[in-house]
This record gives C-alpha cells, structure tokens and sequence, in this order.
C-alpha cells in the first residue's frame, strides 16, 4: 500500500502538463459560464477538483477548447509556454473588456534533464480548488458585462515553437489604464501557473 501512495505523488513532466492543459480548460468554461458570455442553459454540472463545475455543451466552443488543451498541453512538455490570455471582448466594437492571465514558470531542469518531482495530488487540487473558487466569484468583485461578448485565447510561447496553422499572430488585446485582480496560483513542482484578471472599470475612466 505505501508504496502505491509515493508513486501516485511522483509528478513527471507529461503528468504535470496534463494537470495544466485539463486546468485551463476547465478555467476557461468557468470564466465563460461566470461571465455570462455564453447562456446558462448551454452549460451542464459536472464535478471536478472536488467542486461542481460548468462545461459548455455547445459543440463548436467545446472542440475549440478541447483542440487548445491539447496544444497546451503539447507546448508545455516542450517548456516553450509562457503565458496564455483568455480575452474577453464587446461582440459589438470588439473592445477588450477583460483578459484572465494564466504566466506560466516551468522548471527547466525537468525539461531538460526528464527528472520528476515530488508533490501531493490532494495539495495541487487544494491549490486548483481556491482558484476555481475565486473564478466563481467573479461576479462579486468584477463589472458587470452588459452586452453581448465573445472570447478569444492568446499564447505566449517561445520563438521557435512549431505554431499550428490554425493559430494566428495577434496583437496582445490589451487594456488600456486596467483595474486587475490578482487571484491564488498553483505549483505542480514542474509548472507553477499565476492567475491574474484584468478588466475595463468605466467609473475610473475620468480621475
């Protein structure tokens, strides 16, 4: 039996860009289910991390996240993710209303070397679990979205990273003069993730 308790806390490289690949993807349907940019009938209840969650069951949001896990995942392994930007923007005008910021730090030893490293799963959900939490509060502490929007994800990787022709060059979205959040992080001893939110808040706009 114990021997089958260590095993399950050595984190490889694969493992841990597993954990960070299935985390944005569960992020990202909670940040669109939280933020009202898709209806609420559109999500259905699972439980994941130890907490109810919401996935999205509209087919062309759900490959759309399904593919990108999987090329994060991918680049992870390489070592060669730095950051990934879900963005939140006016159907309308397209202006950018929010960017949830995910910096990724890996452990270039791992990679390198393929050394595994030594960390609790329970503690990693632990850590998964306050930012889930935190992303299902959102609408305590950020504006409300009023109008129709869409959303689109940017990744920050190394230079010679091999890009899919189904991803394009873009411009950061950034917002200008932003309020931001800064949320909890987790750390799988190979990749530590920070959160941070930054949005649009009208009220500051004349000071």
């Amino acid at each position: 039996m114990a021997s089958k308790t260590v095993a399950k806390d050595i984190i490889t490289l694969r493992g841990s860009s597993a954990i960070v690949g299935e985390f944005f993807g569960y992020a990202a349907n909670s940040i669109l289910y939280n933020r009202g940019v898709y209806p609420e009938e559109s999500f259905v209840k699972v439980k994941k991390y130890g907490l109810p969650m919401l996935l999205t069951q509209d087919e062309g949001v759900k490959s759309f996240i399904g593919n990108l896990t999987a090329q994060l995942s991918e680049w992870l392994e390489a070592g060669k993710l730095q950051r990934i930007v879900l963005v939140i923007m006016s159907k309308a005008t397209n202006e950018v209303l929010e960017r949830w910021n995910f910096s990724i730090e890996t452990d270039s030893e791992v990679v390198e070397k393929g050394v595994s490293r030594e960390k609790s799963d329970k503690e990693i959900m632990r850590e998964i679990q306050a930012i889930m939490r935190q992303i299902a509060s959102s609408i305590t502490y950020l504006p409300c979205l009023d109008e129709a929007c869409v959303f689109d994800v940017l990744a920050y990787t190394d230079k010679d990273v091999a890009v899919p022709f189904t991803w394009i060059e873009s411009d950061p979205k950034l917002i200008a003069n932003p309020q931001m959040v800064k949320l909890h992080s987790f750390d799988t001893k190979i990749h530590k993730v920070d959160t941070l939110v930054s949005y649009k808040n009208d009220e500051w706009d004349e000071q």
